[in-house]
C-alpha cells in the first residue's frame, strides 16, 4: 500500500512538474530554420551562443548558495523608504527627437512621427510568476500600456523576465507595431501570439530599415539569455538607432568590454548612449556594469550624452536602490561625461531644458 501511494505522490509530481514548466510564460525555445540560423552563428559553440569574450556568469570561489543565500538576506536600503515621484508624459507626435523614461529599461523614443517603445516591462514583478520576488517601488505603476500612443515599433533587447515581459507582451500583441528583437527571441513571441510576419530578429551586425529615415543595427553585448534551465539559446545585443538626424546607442544588459571601444570607433560619435546601470555585484562581475564601468563605457562609445537606466523601479541586486545612479553621477563627473537623470515619466529632448536634477535624493 505505502509503495502505491508512494508511486502516486511520484506521479503526481511529476505531471504538476511537466504542467508548470510548459506554462507559456517560459516562452519557447527556437527551433526549425529559426534554431538553424542560431547555429549557423560565428559566436554558437557546444550548444549554446557564447560572448566574444570569456564571461562566466559567476567568479570562482563563488557559489550558487552564496549568491542565493546573499540575495534572501537581502539590503534593507535596497528599497526606497518613500514614494518615487514621476511626471506626467508628454506624448504628443514630434519630429523632433524626444525620449520617456519609465523606470528600469523601459523607455519611450519618438522621432520623425515614430513611436519606439523599448523594453517594455510593467508588472508588478520581474519574475514568471506574479507571487514570488520582489515588487517594483511604490510609485513606478503610473503608466499603463493602455496610456501609449499607437506604437509603430516595439525593440526587445533579450529574453530575460525584466526586459520580455509577458503580461505586456499579451497587452501589446493586438497592437499594430513591427517587433525589432535578437535572433531566436521570435520564439517567445510567436508563442504569445504574434504573427511572424510582425517579428525581425537580427543577429550581431544585422542590419534594418523598417520605416523611412530610420535604422536598426544589432550588435554586441557582454550578457546572457535564458527563461527556464536551458541557458544562451537566443541571442542578447545592445542597438545602434540611427535616424534622419540622431545616432544612438540603446545598450541592453551588458558587462564592460572592449566592444565599447570598438562600437564607439567603427560607428560613433553617437548622440545619446542609453546604458543599463543597476542590478550588479561582485558575484557576478561580468555581466552587468559596476557604475565606474558606466562611465567609462559612454566614453568609450564616443556618446554627447549619456542615460543611465536599468535602475528606479525594481530591487534586483543587493545595492542600495540608489547607489548605482550615485555612482554613474560621480564616475561621469570624474571622466568629464554629460549625464542625463530624469525623472519617471518625464519627456525630454537633447536641445534644450536637459533632465540633471538628482531628484532621488533624500527618497
Amino acid at each position: 500500500m505505502k509503495m502505491y501511494i508512494f508511486l502516486s505522490i511520484v506521479i503526481l509530481l511529476a505531471l504538476f512538474t511537466f504542467f508548470v514548466i510548459n506554462l507559456p510564460v517560459f516562452g519557447k525555445l527556437p527551433a526549425g530554420n529559426r534554431l538553424e540560423k542560431i547555429k549557423e552563428l560565428p559566436n554558437y559553440q557546444d550548444g549554446e551562443i557564447k560572448n566574444q569574450s570569456f564571461t562566466p556568469v559567476k567568479p570562482e570561489g563563488v557559489s550558487y548558495w552564496d549568491m542565493l543565500s546573499k540575495v534572501m538576506a537581502g539590503n534593507k536600503d535596497g528599497t526606497p523608504k518613500n514614494i518615487i515621484p514621476h511626471q506626467k508624459p508628454d506624448f504628443s507626435n514630434s519630429e523632433q527627437l524626444k525620449l520617456t523614461w519609465f523606470g528600469h529599461s523601459s523607455y519611450l523614443i519618438q522621432v520623425d512621427g515614430i513611436n519606439i517603445l523599448v523594453d517594455p516591462i510593467f508588472s508588478e514583478r520581474t519574475s514568471p510568476f506574479q507571487f514570488l520576488g520582489t515588487k517594483r517601488f511604490a510609485g513606478t505603476d503610473f503608466i499603463n500600456i493602455e496610456d501609449f500612443p499607437p506604437l509603430n515599433i516595439i525593440l526587445i533587447t533579450h529574453d530575460h523576465y525584466d526586459h520580455l515581459d509577458y503580461n505586456a507582451i499579451l497587452k501589446l500583441k493586438n497592437s499594430r507595431a513591427r517587433f525589432i528583437t535578437s535572433l531566436g527571441v521570435g520564439a517567445h513571441l510567436e508563442h504569445w501570439g504574434i504573427e511572424s510576419e510582425r517579428i525581425t530578429e537580427l543577429a550581431w551586425q544585422d542590419e534594418i530599415s523598417p520605416l523611412a529615415n530610420i535604422s536598426f543595427k544589432a550588435i554586441p553585448a557582454r550578457h546572457f539569455s535564458g527563461r527556464l534551465f536551458k541557458r544562451n539559446q537566443t541571442l542578447w545585443s545592445s542597438f545602434i538607432l540611427k535616424t534622419k538626424y540622431n545616432n544612438l546607442y540603446l545598450g541592453g544588459d551588458s558587462g564592460y568590454d572592449t566592444h565599447f571601444k570598438e562600437i564607439g570607433e567603427s560607428h560613433g560619435p553617437f548622440d545619446l548612449a542609453i546604458l543599463e546601470c543597476g542590478q550588479y555585484n561582485k558575484m557576478w562581475p561580468n555581466i552587468h556594469m559596476f557604475p565606474n564601468e558606466v562611465a567609462l563605457a559612454s566614453k568609450d562609445l564616443n556618446a554627447k550624452y549619456l542615460l543611465p537606466v536599468h535602475w528606479g523601479k525594481y530591487r534586483l541586486a543587493l545595492h542600495n536602490w540608489d547607489e548605482s545612479v550615485n555612482g554613474v553621477v560621480k564616475s561621469s563627473f570624474d571622466l568629464n561625461v554629460d549625464v542625463l537623470t530624469p525623472q519617471l515619466g518625464e519627456t525630454f529632448n537633447l536641445e534644450n531644458n536637459l533632465p540633471k536634477n538628482k531628484w532621488w535624493i533624500n527618497l
